[in-house]
């Protein structure tokens, strides 16, 4: 059996630096006071050794583990196939990298699901948590409340801030929902479409709410026959699009919560033998451009700049993190726009 060679430890990169192990300690740390050749023999010494500094032993000393939890409400089967979540955690990667952060990713399926991250927060094994796609009877900001360990949500919260003094507020990133909502469904009626239908999302989401509020921002008091449920999913557009059909036959736009559902909806439209956009005009939300731009015809949309969302996340984190003081302002709304395509 091969055997493993021995660690590189701090002390042999003092000793080949030629320095003390304090001003190696100080060089590997980051730490100021130390001249600039000194530096870069201690620097040329940890890649000459292939020195890797004691992560555990870091920590005891800073209290400090580098690593956040991102925990995603969602099972794994919706995670994976949603490009929403792949461009959400991108940027929040991007952004841990940037600062050497490591993530970590949880996910959420079931009550025994939100225990086990309750418990693996509270032990104490990241520094914060970036939480988003919660429900509105997510039992999360609960537990991570009483884990004690920072936290930014992704979507503003269903819920209302614990009553008491020491309760933080809940600081939390989004996009402007229902001013874009407001936008698609204008430029509907703009176009001289009067039977405007919605493919609503799940309505224990804030995000589906907010969405659906725009669209009856502009309508008014929609026909309640030209809103149908959907779920977020490709799936959910079609059920929800044959509702609508079912319902309405004489409707000649519709409104999707989100570019999968859109991308459901369309595929049903053309079963029907409806033309998009002459018979029927169709507006989405996310601009997702593997979903949005590979439709046909290409998806009309409303853009929200996802992986800056998850940017702004973690950089919110990652700011309170380093210093100590609450993220603000306590919600961060990112503008959407509307982008046209050939779908309206």
């Amino acid at each position: 059996m091969t055997e493993t060679a021995p660690r590189p430890t701090l002390e042999a990169v003092a000793a080949r630096a030629g320095v003390s192990r304090a001003t190696a300690s100080r060089v590997v740390r980051g730490g100021d006071g130390v001249r600039g050749p000194l530096v870069e023999r201690v620097l040329r010494a940890v890649e000459e050794l292939g020195y890797v500094p004691n992560q555990a032993a870091r920590s005891l000393v800073t209290r400090r583990h580098d690593a956040v939890a991102v925990v995603v409400a969602e099972p794994e089967t919706r995670v994976f196939a949603d490009p929403f979540f792949a461009l959400h955690l991108r940027g929040i990667g991007k952004e841990l990298t940037a600062h050497d952060n490591q993530l970590v990713l949880l996910l959420t399926e079931g009550r025994e699901d939100h225990a086990r991250v309750g418990r693996y927060l509270a032990a104490g094994h990241v520094d914060g948590a970036l939480v988003f796609s919660l429900h509105l009877d997510d039992p999360l900001p609960g537990l991570i409340r009483r884990a004690g360990v920072p936290a930014v949500f992704g979507g503003r919260p269903g819920w209302a801030d614990e009553a008491d003094g020491d309760a933080a507020p809940t600081v939390y990133v989004d996009c402007d929902n229902r001013g874009g909502a407001r936008d698609a469904v204008r430029h509907l009626a703009g176009l001289g479409r009067t039977r405007i239908a919605h493919i609503a999302g799940p309505l224990d989401q804030t995000s589906a709410v907010d969405r659906l509020d725009g669209y009856r921002d502009v309508v008014g008091e929609a026909d309640p026959r030209l809103i149908a449920q959907g779920d977020f999913t490709p799936a959910g557009g079609e059920r929800a699009m044959r509702e609508l059909l079912q319902r309405c036959p004489d409707l000649d736009a519709v409104f999707a919560t989100n570019d999968l559902s859109a991308a459901g909806a369309l595929r049903v439209l053309r079963e029907h033998g409806r033309r998009v956009p002459e018979d029927v005009a169709l507006i989405g939300f996310d601009d997702l451009l593997p979903v949005a731009e590979q439709t046909d015809p290409p998806l009309t949309t409303v853009r929200q700049d996802i992986e800056e969302m998850g940017r702004r996340m973690a950089r919110l984190l990652l700011d309170h993190i380093t210093d100590g003081t609450a993220p603000h302002p306590g919600a961060t709304i990112l503008p959407t726009t509307l982008v046209r395509r050939a779908s309206a």
